[in-house]
């Protein structure tokens, strides 16, 4: 008798755990999640990221706060004032429409944490730093604060190892204590069903060490920047994360060098987060991870493709996914422009 009810114990077991994988299945993955304030908690969100959230470890580097009055004047302005005189804005939109109170990107990592993670996982870059994004909407009392889930985030840059997947994810839990007690407890969250079937850009450059790796460091940098800069987009943000850890004191031999981009195309953003979808400025700007491995003749480079942006925040508007899809293939473009194997 009792081998038959342990029998039967076990098959509901599994029983409960297929019916649970259906449930997750139908319902999906929590994609991302965001904590909602009454009222405007603008200054209480500025006070956090400024003076709190380095209590728990995070660091804030390329902080940007009312993107949205960025737009309104590069887009909504008819016209500016130029040595006292009226004249017409270059970039006047009359179909621009103002809709939110407030965006803001907050590029924040937890270096210690982060740091030991990256030896064994380069490419955890891909959200290294990640935003801490709030938002807004024009005629609607509450504030809204979150991320990007960390397991989703985890499972963009395809990161398998168990004990990477378990420390990352625990470093989340004290800044979601802290954003609940900020800013509001009640919770919003986005659920997905599956991410692209390549959720990652990945590329591979050729080092040239003959002078030194930081000469080619910097020339590679230089045009880099002049090539993204000539299309359109913006340097939303540098981080120098093999600096970051040896000033923390922070193990980083597997490296010669490693460092992290944020790069914002304005257009791109205003066409998306200032048109109904600010909850997607979670994924902005996009990092693109570059290291260079100790004594390697190869610099790897990977970022998150905006396609991610289409599944998880479940974006269904045509023009949208239009200018995803094209940045997306922008952006490789110039990459192997520069000289770079996608891979």
């Amino acid at each position: 008798v009792l081998f038959r009810s342990n029998h039967m114990f076990n098959r509901l077991l599994i029983g409960a755990a297929a019916l649970s994988l259906a449930a997750t299945m139908a319902f999906g993955v929590q994609g991302a999640k965001f904590y909602i304030g009454d009222g405007d908690k603008e200054k209480v969100f500025m006070d956090m990221v400024n003076n709190k959230i380095s209590t728990i470890g995070y660091v804030l580097s390329d902080p940007h706060e009312r993107i949205n009055d960025a737009y309104k004047t590069k887009w909504g302005t008819e016209y500016k004032e130029e040595k006292g005189v009226k004249v017409k804005h270059p970039d006047f939109d009359p179909t621009f429409k103002e809709t939110l109170d407030n965006l803001g990107f907050f590029s924040i990592t937890n270096d210690k944490v982060v740091g030991p993670l990256l030896m064994k996982e380069p490419a955890l870059g891909g959200f290294s730093p990640f935003n801490l994004h709030i938002w807004k909407k024009m005629g609607e009392d509450k504030t809204y604060v979150g991320h990007v889930d960390p397991a989703t985030m985890l499972d963009i840059v395809g990161v398998k190892d168990a004990d990477v997947r378990a420390k990352f994810i625990a470093s989340f839990i004290p800044l979601d204590k802290m954003v609940s007690e900020e800013i509001g407890s009640k919770v919003q969250t986005v659920d997905y069903k599956a991410l692209p079937a390549k959720p990652m850009m990945t590329f591979e450059f050729p080092v040239d060490r003959a002078e030194s790796l930081d000469a080619f460091i910097s020339d590679f940098q230089g045009k880099f920047e002049e090539k993204f800069e000539a299309n359109h987009y913006i340097i939303a943000g540098y981080k120098d994360i093999k600096g970051s850890m040896t000033d923390n004191n922070v193990e980083f031999g597997r490296f010669d060098a490693y460092w992290v981009y944020s790069l914002c195309h304005f257009r791109f953003s205003e066409g998306i987060f200032n048109n109904g979808r600010p909850d997607a400025g979670a994924f902005a700007p996009c990092s693109m991870y570059m290291y260079v491995e100790k004594g390697s003749n190869k610099l790897m480079v990977g970022m998150p493709r905006l396609e991610n942006w289409i599944a998880v925040m479940g974006i269904k508007d045509p023009k949208m996914v239009d200018s995803i899809h094209n940045l997306d293939k922008e952006i490789i473009g110039i990459m192997t422009g520069l000289g770079g194997k996608e891979l």
